[in-house]
């Protein structure tokens, strides 16, 4: 880094930093509504998703001195959990705060610190703090007298020197690092948006029938004709109501192979054998980020047993009982005990059930279906005797293949994020330690010497 850099300790780079607040669940005099970011949400919120963040009311009394504002940053203090100590942090963007119907602050596990722009950059401090995370330096500051976690914040604060550069060398740094973020954000809204596409088009054909009702009422369903050919004009009566004319009632078990339980075993960070796929790693999006699924040892015959293939698709059975995936990648991966593949008979079908599994009538059969009284959950035979309808083959071709080109660009864009993700995570201790010059660090990510 440049021979003039200095440092200053944390609290002295800070104009104000206070502790978050739950507030109450419910309205009540003297209380306002505000969103509130828990340590729970700063994976989604960091790639633009606060969907999750909680509605809470806070009183009006006190609310205004923790009322978030742009380059703030959160900093969790209590929590964590085995391998994922406290001291996370997330910067709060213009963006995200105009994404939010109300106005937010962060939850009582964390606090949020306001930098002097005076005296450094807030988004390089975020990312000096991103540094002392990934690098296993926050955990010195973490106790566990009882069975929460807490950092040490007043002692964090005091003795943690930031190294301080010129000031457009943090701007710089800043600007690099967020650009990445930036782009891992881009990318996943675009496939946010394509899958929704996806959905609708499943939606239209399947649940809704548009085609076949357009035809009935001698309208253009406007699709292509070879495909507008493919549906009916006329409906039918069936168990479940109205259906396209021609068009089977089947259930899931009859049109998959006999559905087949997960393997039991320990999840890995290390690997030590193939990917193992979890609940957790289907139930978050609606597309498996393969570079962080763990890994599990298992026997080269058991391997066989539970490898996953295209064309497979994966349910959960207990813990979020109902959330289901498509295989959709060739990858060295076994599924977990949680989990029941159904491989259905027809590979093409796969994407058809992949939509049907988001779909309203699928979530009101797991709803009415799921038993445990503590613990909710669904078993193979309950679940292969879910009615669904069958359209005729060439339909379900069709849509495979509209859902095929859509489904390959969310792929790609996955690819994209993990590629731009690791880039990020090797720049980062680089730039934050001056080892990488920004000049090699822009050629590193495609941009131009300056």
């Amino acid at each position: 880094m440049a021979g003039d850099t200095t440092s200053a300790v944390l609290r002295d780079l800070l104009i104000t930093t206070k502790d978050g607040d739950w507030g109450k669940e419910s309205p009540e005099e003297g209380f306002v509504p505000y969103r509130v970011i828990r340590g729970t949400d700063f994976p989604g919120v960091r790639t633009g998703d606060s969907r999750a963040v909680p509605l809470r009311y806070l009183s009006e009394a006190t609310v205004q001195r923790r009322t978030l504002m742009p380059d703030d940053i959160l900093l969790e203090t209590a929590g964590g959990s085995p391998g994922r100590p406290t001291g996370r942090s997330l910067l709060i963007t213009e963006k995200l705060l105009s994404s939010l119907d109300l106005p937010a602050t962060c939850a009582s596990f964390a606090r949020f610190l306001r930098v002097d722009r005076s005296r450094a950059d807030p988004r390089y401090v975020y990312w000096h703090l991103q540094y002392l995370y990934a690098s296993g330096q926050m955990e010195e500051h973490q106790v566990q007298h009882t069975g929460v976690a807490r950092f040490q914040y007043t002692k964090f604060a005091e003795s943690e020197r930031i190294p301080l550069p010129t000031p457009n060398e943090q701007r710089a740094i800043a600007h690099i690092l967020s650009t990445l973020d930036d782009k891992i954000e881009l990318n996943r809204r675009m496939n946010q948006t394509l899958e929704a596409m996806a959905q609708a088009l499943f939606k239209s054909w399947f649940v809704d029938f548009d085609p076949v009702r357009a035809k009935a009422e001698g309208r253009d369903p406007g699709l292509p004709s070879d495909v507008a050919d493919l549906f009916p004009d006329s409906f039918e009566d069936s168990e479940l109501g109205e259906i396209p004319k021609g068009w089977a009632l089947r259930t899931l078990g009859s049109v998959c192979e006999q559905p087949q339980y997960g393997y039991t075993a320990s999840a890995s960070d290390e690997a030590i054998g193939p990917r193992f796929l979890r609940i957790t790693d289907i139930n978050k999006e609606n597309w498996i980020k393969w570079d962080e699924v763990p890994f599990c040892s298992i026997e080269a015959a058991e391997q066989k047993k539970y490898a996953l293939r295209p064309g497979d698709v994966i349910i959960a059975r207990m813990a979020d009982p109902g959330h289901g995936a498509l295989i959709e990648d060739a990858v060295d991966a076994v599924f977990a005990s949680y989990l029941i593949r159904f491989r259905p008979h027809e590979r093409p079908f796969g994407r058809y059930l992949q939509y049907w599994l988001r779909s309203k009538m699928y979530w009101e059969l797991v709803l009415s279906r799921q038993s445990g009284t503590t613990r909710a959950n669904l078993n193979a035979r309950v679940l292969s005797e879910f009615p669904l309808v069958v359209p005729d083959h060439l339909i379900r071709g069709a849509f495979a293949e509209e859902a095929e080109v859509l489904r390959s660009r969310v792929a790609a864009n996955v690819r994209e994020t993990a590629v731009l993700a690791a880039v990020r995570n090797a720049l980062l201790p680089k730039l934050i330690s001056g080892e990488l010059r920004l000049k090699g660090a822009e050629r590193s990510i495609g941009g131009k010497d300056t």
